[in-house]
Protein backbone atom coordinates (compact mmCIF):
# COMPACT_ATOMS: atom_id res chain seq x y z
CA UNK A 1 0.00 0.00 0.00
CA UNK A 2 1.44 3.40 -0.92
CA UNK A 3 2.30 5.55 2.06
CA UNK A 4 3.45 8.76 0.39
CA UNK A 5 0.08 10.36 1.02
CA UNK A 6 1.40 13.92 1.03
CA UNK A 7 2.73 13.82 -2.53
CA UNK A 8 -0.47 12.11 -3.68
CA UNK A 9 -2.83 14.64 -2.12
CA UNK A 10 -0.70 17.60 -3.20
CA UNK A 11 -1.46 16.65 -6.80
CA UNK A 12 -5.13 17.32 -6.13
CA UNK A 13 -6.83 20.64 -6.80
CA UNK A 14 -10.28 21.49 -5.44
CA UNK A 15 -12.01 19.25 -7.99
CA UNK A 16 -9.70 16.40 -7.01
CA UNK A 17 -10.46 16.97 -3.33
CA UNK A 18 -14.20 16.90 -4.05
CA UNK A 19 -13.72 13.57 -5.84
CA UNK A 20 -11.71 12.21 -2.89
CA UNK A 21 -14.45 13.41 -0.52
CA UNK A 22 -17.06 11.45 -2.49
CA UNK A 23 -14.92 8.32 -2.05
CA UNK A 24 -14.53 9.00 1.67
CA UNK A 25 -18.29 9.51 1.95
CA UNK A 26 -18.90 6.19 0.15
CA UNK A 27 -16.27 4.57 2.39
CA UNK A 28 -14.31 3.57 -0.69
CA UNK A 29 -10.68 4.65 -0.25
CA UNK A 30 -8.73 1.41 -0.75
CA UNK A 31 -5.47 3.18 -1.65
CA UNK A 32 -5.45 5.03 1.68
CA UNK A 33 -4.79 3.68 5.15
CA UNK A 34 -7.58 3.91 7.70
CA UNK A 35 -8.48 7.59 8.21
CA UNK A 36 -5.56 8.84 6.10
CA UNK A 37 -7.68 10.09 3.21
CA UNK A 38 -9.67 12.43 5.48
CA UNK A 39 -6.56 13.70 7.30
CA UNK A 40 -4.84 14.58 4.07
CA UNK A 41 -7.96 16.01 2.41
CA UNK A 42 -8.50 18.44 5.30
CA UNK A 43 -4.87 19.55 5.37
CA UNK A 44 -4.77 19.97 1.59
CA UNK A 45 -7.97 22.03 1.70
CA UNK A 46 -6.31 24.44 4.11
CA UNK A 47 -3.10 24.45 2.10
CA UNK A 48 -4.99 25.35 -1.10
CA UNK A 49 -6.50 28.24 0.86
CA UNK A 50 -3.08 29.62 1.71
CA UNK A 51 -2.47 28.10 5.15
CA UNK A 52 0.88 26.73 6.18
CA UNK A 53 0.41 23.02 6.87
CA UNK A 54 2.39 20.47 8.84
CA UNK A 55 1.45 17.04 7.59
CA UNK A 56 0.79 14.15 10.03
CA UNK A 57 3.73 13.64 12.37
CA UNK A 58 4.90 12.03 15.57
CA UNK A 59 6.33 13.78 18.62
CA UNK A 60 9.24 11.88 20.18
CA UNK A 61 10.42 12.11 23.78
CA UNK A 62 13.27 10.09 25.28
CA UNK A 63 13.34 7.85 22.22
CA UNK A 64 9.62 7.06 22.35
CA UNK A 65 6.68 8.43 20.38
CA UNK A 66 4.49 10.31 22.87
CA UNK A 67 2.01 11.84 20.42
CA UNK A 68 0.71 11.16 16.96
CA UNK A 69 -0.62 14.38 15.46
CA UNK A 70 -2.94 14.30 12.42
CA UNK A 71 -1.53 17.67 11.32
CA UNK A 72 -1.11 21.33 12.16
CA UNK A 73 -2.42 24.44 10.42
CA UNK A 74 -1.21 28.02 10.64
CA UNK A 75 -3.63 30.49 9.08
CA UNK A 76 -4.69 34.07 9.75
CA UNK A 77 -2.63 34.27 12.93
CA UNK A 78 -4.11 31.04 14.32
CA UNK A 79 -2.07 27.94 15.06
CA UNK A 80 -4.10 24.74 15.23
CA UNK A 81 -3.59 21.06 15.91
CA UNK A 82 -5.82 18.82 13.81
CA UNK A 83 -7.58 15.58 14.71
CA UNK A 84 -9.62 13.76 12.04
CA UNK A 85 -12.06 10.92 12.55
CA UNK A 86 -13.55 9.03 9.63
CA UNK A 87 -15.97 6.65 11.33
CA UNK A 88 -19.39 5.32 10.50
CA UNK A 89 -20.77 6.72 13.75
CA UNK A 90 -20.64 10.11 15.49
CA UNK A 91 -17.42 10.82 17.39
CA UNK A 92 -17.56 10.46 21.17
CA UNK A 93 -15.48 12.33 23.75
CA UNK A 94 -12.17 10.45 23.38
CA UNK A 95 -10.64 12.35 20.40
CA UNK A 96 -11.66 15.69 21.94
CA UNK A 97 -10.12 14.77 25.29
CA UNK A 98 -6.97 13.54 23.54
CA UNK A 99 -6.63 16.79 21.62
CA UNK A 100 -7.23 18.83 24.79
CA UNK A 101 -4.35 17.00 26.46
CA UNK A 102 -2.11 17.68 23.47
CA UNK A 103 -3.02 21.37 23.62
CA UNK A 104 -2.09 21.49 27.32
CA UNK A 105 1.54 20.89 26.29
CA UNK A 106 1.55 23.80 23.83
CA UNK A 107 1.40 27.57 23.76
CA UNK A 108 -1.82 28.86 25.31
CA UNK A 109 -2.87 30.46 22.02
CA UNK A 110 -2.96 27.13 20.19
CA UNK A 111 -6.37 25.73 19.31
CA UNK A 112 -7.65 22.32 18.30
CA UNK A 113 -9.74 21.31 15.32
CA UNK A 114 -11.63 18.01 15.26
CA UNK A 115 -13.08 16.91 11.92
CA UNK A 116 -15.62 14.08 11.91
CA UNK A 117 -17.30 12.62 8.85
CA UNK A 118 -20.35 11.67 10.93
CA UNK A 119 -20.64 14.42 13.52
CA UNK A 120 -20.44 14.18 17.29
CA UNK A 121 -22.33 12.53 20.13
CA UNK A 122 -24.18 14.71 22.67
CA UNK A 123 -21.50 14.01 25.34
CA UNK A 124 -18.76 15.07 22.87
CA UNK A 125 -20.60 18.32 22.15
CA UNK A 126 -20.98 18.97 25.88
CA UNK A 127 -17.30 18.27 26.61
CA UNK A 128 -16.15 20.60 23.84
CA UNK A 129 -18.15 23.44 25.39
CA UNK A 130 -16.29 23.17 28.69
CA UNK A 131 -12.63 22.90 27.72
CA UNK A 132 -11.56 26.44 28.60
CA UNK A 133 -8.97 27.74 28.39
CA UNK A 134 -8.33 25.36 25.49
CA UNK A 135 -10.43 25.87 22.41
CA UNK A 136 -11.40 22.84 20.33
CA UNK A 137 -13.56 23.62 17.30
CA UNK A 138 -15.76 20.88 15.85
CA UNK A 139 -16.30 20.32 12.12
CA UNK A 140 -18.89 17.93 10.64
CA UNK A 141 -18.80 16.02 7.38
CA UNK A 142 -21.54 18.30 6.06
CA UNK A 143 -19.29 21.30 6.69
CA UNK A 144 -16.33 19.61 5.02
CA UNK A 145 -18.44 18.98 1.92
CA UNK A 146 -19.72 22.58 1.95
CA UNK A 147 -16.21 24.02 2.28
CA UNK A 148 -14.96 21.86 -0.58
CA UNK A 149 -17.72 23.30 -2.77
CA UNK A 150 -16.97 26.83 -1.58
CA UNK A 151 -13.20 26.21 -1.90
CA UNK A 152 -12.51 28.01 1.34
CA UNK A 153 -11.40 26.39 4.59
CA UNK A 154 -9.33 29.30 5.89
CA UNK A 155 -12.01 31.98 6.23
CA UNK A 156 -14.33 29.35 7.74
CA UNK A 157 -11.67 28.70 10.40
CA UNK A 158 -11.56 32.39 11.27
CA UNK A 159 -15.38 32.62 11.48
CA UNK A 160 -15.58 29.51 13.64
CA UNK A 161 -12.84 30.84 15.93
CA UNK A 162 -14.43 34.30 16.26
CA UNK A 163 -17.80 32.76 17.07
CA UNK A 164 -16.18 30.57 19.72
CA UNK A 165 -14.41 33.54 21.31
CA UNK A 166 -17.63 35.58 21.35
CA UNK A 167 -20.03 32.85 22.54
CA UNK A 168 -17.89 30.16 24.14
CA UNK A 169 -19.37 27.61 21.73
CA UNK A 170 -17.21 25.35 19.53
CA UNK A 171 -19.91 24.33 17.09
CA UNK A 172 -20.49 27.26 14.74
CA UNK A 173 -21.87 25.78 11.52
CA UNK A 174 -19.96 27.40 8.67
CA UNK A 175 -22.90 26.65 6.37
CA UNK A 176 -25.09 29.17 8.25
CA UNK A 177 -24.94 31.77 5.46
CA UNK A 178 -26.21 29.21 2.95
CA UNK A 179 -28.77 27.67 5.29
CA UNK A 180 -30.30 31.10 5.92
Amino acid sequence: MPTDYVSRVRKLDWEGLRSLWEKIDRRSTPRWGKGKALEHLVLRGFELGGATVRWPYEVPMAGETVEQIDGAIHSGGLSCLVECKDAGVPVNVEPIAKLRNQLLRRHGGSIGLVFSTNGFTPPALTLARFLAPQIVLLWSGQEIEFLLQREDFCSALLKKYQYSVETGLPTYDTRVEELG
